[in-house]
């Protein structure tokens, strides 16, 4: 994070550590790319990266003892020009004591890098709450060795801490606040499922737009909904879920969700703690999954993505692919899958128009036709069917008294409205 000296603001130097394990040259050289993504997220600038590949990590102290004198060597040739080390694997109680006591400076990991950007961008009391609740308990097995640099309440990277709590707090008092905690997300939670029900029973049709951070979901969601949800070129530019409706066709209206992005080994703590977040992908009856085919590692990024809706516990949805930023791209873009999906980049107008079309059509292509016969009395209903179904024809049949309606519906709702399907005045 920059820091203030005077009046200039002066960016925290990083000295970056990682270890290749079982993974592939071409994973791991994207998770150290993401690793430094993530620092410049956090307006910090990397100095120097120190690598290493071993079958395993050291349990003790994360690297080997020869990459170890690097870092002291680096470290000491260097000296006072480093702030901060980041690990790029979320490291043990034990590992950032061992590695605190051998470089005398503040050790922090992948983990707690993404923590902080959270509560950077943490904009609603919901979403402080939830990183507050992550944070805590992320520090509750770390309270040990951690102190010294913790009790500072500045503004480097690692010590944006969650309110006034101060993290070296007995552990008694962390859990305490993490109960206080939970007791306010219960509260904030029931009321947003008061919403969901709300939504259920007037019987919107919801889709979720997900995808891997910075592909392009809060751009794609502006263009469609007018709204003024940030979006900027940063990971994790939004983190609040946002709803607004959308109309499909000029009277059919449904929900778009921007949610937060996903990315490669999601902190659990943040899992569990965003589960509101992620309870609006699980009630989602579409899911529009974005992807920047720009990137050279989208393959892995689309199948993180996926990987995660399994996790959490999604099943039987629907998914569109949009495969985003094609106008980056120097060579033909042909995907390897069965979802129905768009090639476009969300910048252009056209290729916008082209996608609102054939996501309209593959939507419609999914509901059930219709016919239904409505009296004069009956204008609520009407209205319902105008709203929450694609309605093709509206026809008065002055023999009947009905006014006759067609159209396109969510195969869930066809049994609700089943009996009104025949020619009988109601």
């Amino acid at each position: 994070m920059t820091m203030k000296k005077g009046m200039r603001m002066i960016k925290e130097q990083i000295l970056q550590i990682a270890v290749q394990t079982q993974e592939s040259d071409k994973q791991f050289q994207s998770s150290l790319n993401e690793l430094t993504s993530l620092c410049e997220t956090a307006h910090a600038t990397v100095c120097y990266a120190v690598t290493q590949k071993r079958e395993h990590v050291h349990p003790a102290t994360y690297i080997g003892k020869g990459k170890l004198e690097v870092v002291l060597e680096f470290l000491e040739s260097h000296s006072g020009t480093v702030d901060l080390i980041v690990c790029n694997h979320e490291l043990s109680p034990a590992q950032i004591r061992n590695l605190s006591d051998i470089f005398q400076m503040r050790i922090i990991d992948r983990t707690q890098l993404i923590l902080h950007i959270f509560a950077m961008r943490a904009k609603t009391k919901e979403g402080k709450l939830q990183v507050e609740l992550a944070q805590l308990k992320y520090l509750l097995p770390r309270l040990t060795g951690q102190g010294i640099h913790l009790s500072r309440q500045g503004g480097g990277i690692g010590l944006r801490g969650p309110g006034e709590t101060k993290l070296e707090s007995d552990r008694r008092h962390i859990r305490r606040k993490i109960h206080e905690i939970n007791l306010q997300l219960d509260a904030i939670v029931a009321h947003r499922d008061r919403q969901r029900q709300s939504r259920k029973e007037q019987e919107w049709t919801q889709i979720a737009i997900v995808g891997y951070t910075n592909a392009g979901k809060s751009t794609l969601f502006n263009r469609l909904t007018d709204a003024q949800t940030f979006e900027e070129d940063l990971l994790f530019a939004t983190l609040d879920p946002t709803t607004r409706k959308y109309h499909l066709t000029p009277e059919f209206q449904i929900l778009l969700t921007d949610t937060v992005g996903f990315i490669q080994d999601l902190p659990t703590t943040l899992v569990k703690a965003f589960r509101s977040t992620l309870e609006e992908v699980l009630e989602a009856h579409y899911i529009l999954h974005v992807i920047d085919i720009s990137n050279p590692n989208y393959e892995q990024q689309e199948e993180t993505v996926m990987q995660i809706l399994k996790e959490i516990g999604v099943k039987n949805v629907p998914i569109f692919k949009v495969y985003n930023k094609c106008d980056l791209l120097t060579e033909p873009f042909f995907p390897l899958q069965n979802n129905p999906y768009e090639i476009m980049s969300v910048l252009n107008s056209e290729d916008l128009s082209r996608f609102q079309k054939t996501f309209q059509e593959y939507m419609l292509s999914t509901f059930l036709p219709y016919r239904i016969y409505l009296s004069f009395t009956q204008g609520k209903i009407m209205n319902q069917l105008k709203q929450f179904t694609a309605v093709t024809q509206i026809e008065f049949l002055e023999a009947d008294n009905l006014y006759q309606i067609t159209g396109f519906m969510p195969q869930r709702l066809y049994k609700r409205y089943q009996s009104l399907m025949k020619k009988t005045e109601e």
